[in-house]
């Protein structure tokens, strides 16, 4: 394949597999936890972290990872403590971030604020070595958290309620999620874009639940999901040229469409075989369940 001569093709092709598979990992505990949206705020964030690095001459990366983590951390302080004012101090957190990455930016010498903008939709070409090092190591802490201690993080996005009296240190583990999740972040900003990036955590997670009736079956699709759609995504605009983040979320938009629409007769061929199983006197139990809810997913 010709796309594979380029070398910055190269690079952007494994940055687009590991941000296909550590973002639907990361998405899924947030889907269970109902901070869908949690990636977005936390990409505002990191647009302080981007302006930063400019100013100081140094990796965006590596610089938007350490304000995403404390931004992170400071939207989960505010969840515990921000009662009847957490979402104004979110709001603020924000787009003060925003704010923050245009003014460093802006600062930074010969920066403008055309140089975020591969940073807040992706850029192919823009891929460096030095940000596949980092890409690669943080996708490793990453997949470490999320498949290490999937049955603990499970248990918390489940029910914190119940995952505190069984031992489970709550907050520690919300802490974790929320870090690893502004990991994820600055991970797929080169890819996807910041403002973006919250898609391609939560669509593919949501695609993969219609089809999917157990929490590792719905983890392994939405990550197939993921990688289908960040290199389809990244080839389609090399040929095409055309943004690949954008690109890369319309295909995983067009893929929940495609599978909610196969979920339906599905859902209603389970119907009717377990109409029929009870027609025939066979225990419910052993019937094909017929409708699947969130709750489906508890297995892991």
């Amino acid at each position: 394949m010709d796309i594979l001569e380029y070398s910055f093709m190269q690079r952007a092709l494994l940055a687009a597999v590991l941000v296909g598979v550590i973002a639907p990992a990361v998405g899924i505990y947030l889907v269970q936890r109902r901070q869908a949206l949690m990636g977005d705020g936390i990409g505002h964030v990191a647009m302080t972290g981007v302006g930063l690095g400019f100013l100081l001459s140094t990796s965006p990366v590596w610089t938007a990872t350490a304000v995403s983590v404390l931004g992170a951390v400071l939207m989960e302080l505010i969840r515990w403590y921000g009662r009847t004012r957490g979402d104004i101090a979110l709001a603020m957190l924000f787009y003060g971030g925003m704010a923050g990455g245009v003014m460093f930016i802006n600062l930074a010498p010969g920066g403008s604020n055309a140089n975020l903008t591969s940073y807040l939709f992706g850029s192919l070409s823009t891929v460096s070595a030095s940000d596949v090092t980092a890409i690669c190591l943080l996708a490793a802490f990453v997949l470490v958290v999320t498949l290490g201690l999937r049955r603990q993080l499970f248990a918390v996005s489940q029910d914190e309620e119940f995952a505190r009296v069984t031992g489970l240190p709550v907050r520690a583990l919300n802490l974790l999620t929320a870090v690893t999740a502004a990991v994820t972040v600055t991970v797929a900003m080169r890819v996807v874009g910041l403002l973006l990036v919250s898609a391609l955590m939560v669509v593919p997670v949501a695609a993969a639940q219609q089809l999917t009736r157990s929490f590792a079956a719905t983890f392994a699709v939405a990550v197939a999901i993921g990688v289908s759609v960040t290199i389809g995504g990244t080839v389609t605009s090399f040929y095409q040229d055309v943004p690949p983040g954008s690109t890369i979320v319309l295909l995983t938009i067009g893929a929940f469409i495609a599978l909610t629409a196969l979920a339906s007769p599905l859902a209603r061929r389970r119907a009717r075989a377990l109409a029929a199983a009870q027609t025939a006197g066979d225990p419910a139990e052993c019937a094909i369940p017929a409708t699947r809810g969130p709750e489906s997913t508890a297995g892991v």
